[in-house]
């Protein structure tokens, strides 16, 4: 990453910030840096809304299991079957 105090940040920085920014890490003036350069930058815009939907899928996960019992009767099927 380069050593600028400038705030206009290249794209890999500022997928870093969002990578940052995703898991609370990111300090004050990162997440400046970052909205600035999504102002700009479509494809950086797009990354961070990727992101922003993977970290609300892995959060709430809507995954419904079956119980052991329906699991087993299949791996009975799944048996005979072969």
């Amino acid at each position: 990453m380069s050593n600028k105090k400038g705030i206009f940040v290249s794209c890999s920085e500022a997928n870093h910030f969002c990578d940052k920014n995703q898991y609370k890490e990111a300090t004050f003036w990162e997440k400046v840096k970052l909205n600035i350069h999504l102002i700009y930058c479509r494809a950086c815009r797009k990354y961070t809304a990727k992101n922003m939907k993977l970290t609300k899928l892995v959060k709430n996960p809507k995954v419904i299991s079956i119980n052991h019992s329906d699991k087993e009767a299949m791996k009975e099927r799944l048996k005979q079957k072969m």
